[in-house]
């Protein structure tokens, strides 16, 4: 037989958007930290596949490594002599909010958003040292500062935007109880209640050691009467907002007075100035309308919910994990008094296939209850993980999940043909690609004439199943009773060679589903790298001469339970 030497580049892309429509496995959460101290937010570097960085209240932060399980001895930042409060469940002060700059893999910059012991509000930029698990304590350059009137209702939230890498900011009303300040409907001299909106890269304010950035030229109050810092306002408490990582589009959950939770909406072509309503409205319903603009000119919820379900409510992310494709840009969160989780997804106009999640999450798969969720918080690669103060334990992490992980890819990296190369192997439709090795087969032949040799990486290196599942058919233009045999190896990554697992007549009827199982799992998961390969091998049975036939793979993918 010979060896193709074209298509190399060709990709069997068995992805979300190269398969069929599958029904929604149901969700799980795995612990992957325990022994917190009032954990408030996790939060990855750009592109940093093996770490997760842990936001503790009382002003410290560690480092999860991902691969090997294991919390790092020395914090990567310890600030808990300048952070006033974080020492109680009940305390809103601490350490609130971290965001790592855009090109932190260059630059080693890092931003965060913490309550001082006057009780101002600190925004903070530092650089990690030589060492990449451990931040210069020294390099801290104050942002900006503000004033906090009271000890509540401090926000705390940073992010960059994915769309101008621009870092937003999330400021409470200040306190106390229905914004007695009014400070979320002020925008003039007032950064309390808002969402603002910074360019860390510049200072538009050299002579000020409070001031370290510049204003954004397309700020919606920009020569008009409004603070410039400002990006939307009428917010009372917006805990853990989150832009979306695809769309750009941002989510605010803001914590509601006495009656009603919400989760306000910005699209990503907004140009900003939004007022979200607080203290004119508290969700959609009226709480102090004395002085108020009309409601025409505010933007009101995209969803709430009233206090006879829940009391603050934590904001998550919409998913843009890998490993739970049908859940594609679902918006998650939750209620930190009643340990509910929901989800929903938001087209822009409507939300759609609202959902309670909170029984397919808690308990997680090792018995351990998901309760007091502080926040939610993604990886570099999207996958989604929930915060825990825990009621029995000092915190938590969890990772959410599905039995099902879909490989990246399936990539062709051998095929051969006893007629030649496989050069028109590959043939797609407007719903996902097949596989067709056309061949034809003398009965005398010993060897399968068609091999397809395919490699993947799994999204884990251990499972305790491991399915491969193909979706095939065989071809017989010509006629006769005949049947295409498929045999299925995958390669023990501890022999070193391949096993044949399957070995099965493909019928001439469509869509015929089949598994293939493994007995060790963890013999064909490369654990370096998670790669999984498989070999389809095919040849034509019960002929008396030659016969040109096809054997179709519709779908080829493979299921690891974790």
């Amino acid at each position: 037989m010979t060896h193709s030497h074209v298509r190399r580049v060709v990709f069997l892309m068995f992805m979300l958007c190269s398969v069929p429509a599958q029904a929604e496995e149901p969700l799980h959460t795995t612990r992957v930290a325990s022994g917190l101290f009032l954990p408030v937010f996790v939060v990855s570097p750009p592109g940093d596949m093996q770490r997760l960085f842990i936001v503790e209240k009382r002003g410290v932060i560690k480092i999860l490594n991902l691969e090997t399980g294991v919390i790092n001895a020395t914090p990567f930042l310890d600030i808990n002599f300048l952070v006033g409060g974080g020492q109680s469940t009940n305390d809103e002060r601490g350490l609130l909010g971290l965001a790592f700059h855009p090109d932190y893999a260059n630059n080693g910059l890092f931003y965060v958003n913490y309550t001082a012991n006057n009780e101002d509000t600190v925004v903070a930029k530092y650089a990690v040292s030589g060492n990449p698990d451990i931040a210069d304590g020294g390099s801290a350059d104050t942002i900006l500062t503000i004033f906090q009137p009271f000890s509540n209702h401090n926000g705390g939230w940073l992010g960059f935007g994915p769309n101008d890498d621009y870092l937003y900011i999330a400021t409470g009303d200040g306190g106390a109880g229905g914004d007695p300040g009014n400070r979320a409907q002020d925008i003039t001299f007032q950064l309390l209640g808002k969402m603002l909106r910074i360019d860390v890269d510049g200072d538009d304010f050299p002579a000020d050691p409070n001031r370290d950035y510049a204003i954004p030229k397309d700020n919606p109050f920009v020569g008009v009467n409004g603070d410039d810092e400002i990006w939307a306002y009428g917010l009372r408490n917006p805990w853990r907002p989150s832009f979306d990582r695809l769309t750009g589009d941002l989510y605010i959950a803001d914590v509601g007075q006495n009656a009603w939770e919400e989760v306000n909406f910005q699209s990503a072509s907004s140009p900003g100035g939004e007022n979200y309503g607080w203290r004119c409205y508290e969700g959609n319903q009226n709480f102090n309308t004395g002085g108020c603009d009309p409601p025409n000119t505010m933007v009101f919820p995209i969803h709430e919910y009233s206090h006879a379900i829940g009391f603050s409510i934590t904001g998550g992310y919409a998913y843009r994990g890998s490993q739970i494709p049908p859940l594609q840009g679902t918006y998650f969160f939750a209620d930190y008094v009643i340990q509910h989780v929901w989800s929903f997804e938001y087209d822009g106009a409507n939300v759609n296939d609202f959902m309670e999640r909170t029984a397919e999450l808690s308990p997680s798969v090792e018995g351990f209850t998901v309760n007091q969720i502080s926040s939610f918080g993604e990886d570099a690669a999207g996958e989604m993980y929930i915060v825990d103060q825990g009621s029995t334990t000092q915190g938590q992490i969890f990772k959410i999940g599905t039995n099902e992980v879909f490989p990246s890819s399936l990539t062709v990296i051998r095929g051969q043909n006893q007629l030649g190369d496989l050069e028109d192997v590959f043939v797609s439709d407007d719903e996902y690609l097949q596989a067709r090795p056309s061949f034809i087969s003398p009965p005398t032949t010993q060897e399968p004439p068609v091999a397809l040799e395919l490699s993947g990486t799994a999204q884990t290196t251990t499972a305790s199943a491991l399915r491969f599942t193909f979706e095939g058919q065989s071809f017989l233009p010509v006629g006769g009773d005949v049947d295409t045999r498929q045999f299925t190896s995958l390669f023990n990554f501890t022999t070193g060679e391949y096993d044949e697992l399957d070995n099965r007549i493909l019928p001439s009827a469509p869509d015929t589903t089949f598994d293939v199982i493994p007995g060790n799992p963890q013999d064909y998961i490369d654990n370096q790298t998670g790669e999984v390969r498989v070999l389809l091998e095919f040849k034509s049975e019960g002929l008396s001469g030659f016969l040109f036939s096809e054997a179709l793979i519709d779908r080829a993918t493979w299921v690891v339970t974790p």
